[in-house]
């Protein structure tokens, strides 16, 4: 009895569930892209449609997120309503860069939207029901894309396939919606 905790769970099983939380946290999805490669660097390519600004950055190398090419996506994925430039979540590269991969493709991602303001989000909500108020758009984590010769439905699926943050699909305006929020589907 001088083995087990004040609920009657003896401390090798509560080491034994504590040790499984931890090496199920380590192999979850996410893990695969979460951080910079050690080895070698990581590239993205954009277009914004609607500003024109193209942009192709090594935003992470040697282990290490690249300050510059940083500020310059966060420029490129400005709210081009407002021109706010905001901080862009690394993450956020990550799992669009892991994307891209998965894909097989070295194509641009075409930027229908990166940062919004929350006076643009605002203005958004009001126009449609689809737009959330507290929208990842609005803390840098979350991109509306698309890639030439990718079939969207593709796009969606190797997105989903993933199975890290929210996924968003919407073929009548061409773009699927990728954020670095909690796993979920639309």
């Amino acid at each position: 009895m001088g083995d087990a905790t004040p609920g009657g769970i003896s401390r090798r099983r509560l080491l034994l569930g504590g040790a499984c939380v931890i090496a199920g946290a380590a192999l979850t999805p996410i893990e695969a892209f979460a951080a910079p490669r050690a080895i070698g660097g990581r590239e993205l390519s954009f277009l914004n449609l609607h500003t024109g600004e193209k942009l192709t950055a090594e935003y992470a190398h040697g282990g290490k997120y690249v300050p510059s090419a940083l500020r310059a996506i966060e420029k490129l994925l400005r709210d081009h309503r407002s021109g706010d430039v905001h901080r862009i979540d690394p993450h956020l590269l990550d799992q669009i860069h892991a994307l891209r991969k998965r894909i097989g493709t070295k194509t641009p991602f075409h930027v229908i939207s990166g940062y919004r303001s929350p006076m643009t989000n605002a203005l958004l909500c009001e126009a449609s029901s689809a737009v959330a108020v507290n929208s990842f758009h609005c803390k840098g984590q979350a991109i509306d894309v698309r890639m030439p010769g990718v079939p969207l439905n593709r796009l969606r699926k190797a997105a989903l396939s993933m199975k890290a943050g929210g996924v968003g699909y919407y073929p009548d305006d061409n773009f699927v919606h990728v954020d670095t929020g909690p796993v979920r589907r639309w």
